[in-house]
C-alpha cells in the first residue's frame, strides 16, 4: 500500500527503520523525514489515478506512511477547498488570489490532518498511548483520532486556551492538563510523563509522521492547479509542520515527474509581531532561531517561542526566495474582519494573519498583480470564541 522505505535525519542523513517507533536524532537533535520508494512510484503511481479516488486526505496512501490499511484512522480529512477571493484580490490589485480553507477539516483545523497520519502510523507500530502539548488545535485533533482508535490521550495545554480546544479534547475522553505557561512548558511536561509512564510523544517534529498529513495539502494545491503549483504561498507559522510539508510534497512530486513546471513558490511565513522568533532569525541572516521570551499573541496557535524544526523553516524561506513578516494583533483583528466582510469567512487569528501579511507585501511591490497566490487559513474563527 505504502511506498514508505526509511526514516532519515534531517541534518546527518542517517537513515532509521520505517517499521519501529522512532521519534527524532538523538545524536543531532533534529527531526526525522520519512522518505518513500519514489522510483518504484514513478513506475507504478499514476497521479490521474489518484485523482480518480474518494475525496480526503488518505486518496494519497502510497506515499503516506500506513503500510496497512486496517490502521488507518480518518474522519474525512484532507481535500478542503481552495477559494477565490475576488473581491479581496481587487481591493488589492492582485488578479489570481486565493485562500485554501482548512478549517473545514474535522476538528476545525489543519491540525487533523497530522494527526490523523501520526495516530495513525502510532497504531499501527502498536502504540496504545499517545500525549501532546498543544496551543490548542493539535490537542483536540489528537484527542479525536485517538479515541477513533480506541487509544488512550493525554493533553497539556496553557490555562489561557480557547474553551472550544479544551472542551473537545475532553468530550473525546482524553485527559487534559492545563498549566501555567506556554506551549514550551506544556511540551517540557509532557516529555517528562511521556518519559516516565510510558506515553508516546507526538510533540510537533519530534516524531516523523504529523508532517506526512500536512504535506498532502501540497499535493491538494498542485492537483487543483493542473499539476503547476502557485507563484506564492503566506503560510502562518508556529512548529512549522505544514511549511515544511509542503516543500516535502514539492520535492515528492518533482521526482514523481507530476509537476508541469519546476518552479517553486515563494514561501512566506507571517507571524504574530509578539512572537516572531523565524522573522528575527531570517532578519539577522541566522540559521537557527533563539527562544522568543515573552510571547504574547490572540494567535494561540502562532504563540510558540522555539520550534524544534526552525533550521528547515529558515533554509526554505531562502531556498524558495521567500520572506518572513511579522503582524501586530490589531492588524491581525483588522485582517480578520475584512476578510469575513469581503468574502464571507471567518477565519481563525492565524489564518487573518497571512492577509495581514499580504497588505504588507502588496505595499512593500513584493508581489506582482498577476501571480498566483495562495493564503492559508489554518483554522475555524469559531473555536476562538469565549
Amino acid at each position: 500500500m505504502s511506498y514508505l522505505s526509511h526514516l532519515e535525519c534531517s541534518d546527518c542523513r542517517r537513515s532509521f527503520a520505517a517499521d519501529q517507533v522512532q521519534k527524532y536524532c538523538f545524536d543531532c537533535q533534529s527531526p526525522l523525514l520519512a522518505r518513500y520508494d519514489l522510483e518504484t512510484a514513478r513506475a507504478h503511481l499514476d497521479r490521474d489515478m489518484v485523482r480518480r479516488r474518494p475525496q480526503g486526505m488518505w486518496r494519497w496512501r502510497e506515499l503516506l506512511p500506513v503500510y496497512n490499511p486496517a490502521h488507518i484512522l480518518s474522519l474525512g480529512e484532507g481535500d478542503t477547498p481552495l477559494l477565490l477571493l475576488p473581491r479581496l484580490g481587487s481591493e488589492l490589485g492582485l488578479e489570481r488570489l486565493y485562500l485554501k480553507d482548512e478549517s473545514l477539516n474535522p476538528t476545525g483545523s489543519f491540525k487533523a490532518r497530522g494527526l490523523s497520519a501520526a495516530v495513525s502510523k502510532a497504531r499501527e507500530l502498536g502504540i496504545r498511548r499517545v500525549i501532546i502539548p498543544t496551543a490548542g488545535n493539535a490537542g483536540g485533533a489528537m484527542a479525536a483520532y485517538a479515541a477513533r482508535g480506541g487509544m488512550e490521550a493525554c493533553i497539556f495545554m496553557p490555562k489561557d486556551t480557547p474553551l472550544a480546544n479544551v472542551e473537545e479534547s475532553r468530550i473525546a475522553g482524553a485527559t487534559v492538563i492545563l498549566i501555567d505557561g506556554l506551549i514550551s512548558e506544556a511540551a517540557g511536561m509532557a516529555g517528562e510523563k511521556a518519559r516516565d509512564e510510558g506515553w508516546f510523544d507526538i510533540s510537533t517534529f519530534k516524531e516523523p509522521y504529523r508532517a506526512e498529513g500536512k504535506k498532502v495539502m501540497g499535493y491538494e494545491l498542485a492537483e487543483t492547479f493542473r499539476w503547476e503549483l502557485p507563484d506564492v504561498i503566506v503560510y502562518p507559522t508556529g512548529g512549522g509542520t505544514g511549511l515544511v510539508g509542503m516543500w516535502k510534497a514539492f520535492d515528492e512530486m518533482e521526482a514523481l515527474g507530476w509537476l508541469e513546471n519546476k518552479a517553486r513558490p515563494r514561501m512566506v511565513v507571517v507571524q504574530a509581531s509578539g512572537c516572531a522568533p523565524v522573522v528575527r532569525a531570517f532578519d539577522a541572516g541566522a540559521s537557527f532561531c533563539d527562544f522568543w521570551v515573552g510571547a504574547q499573541t490572540i494567535a494561540s496557535g502562532l504563540r510558540v517561542p522555539k520550534s524544534f524544526a526552525d533550521y528547515l523553516i529558515l533554509k526554505i524561506l531562502r531556498d524558495s526566495r521567500g520572506t518572513a513578516l511579522a503582524v501586530s494583533d490589531e492588524a491581525i483583528l483588522k485582517a480578520q474582519k475584512r476578510l469575513a466582510v469581503a468574502e464571507g469567512i471567518f477565519a481563525a487569528p492565524e489564518g487573518a494573519a497571512t492577509l495581514a501579511g499580504l497588505e504588507m507585501l502588496v505595499a512593500q511591490g513584493w508581489v506582482k498583480p498577476d501571480e498566483r497566490i495562495v493564503l492559508f487559513n489554518t483554522g475555524l474563527g469559531l473555536k476562538y470564541l469565549q
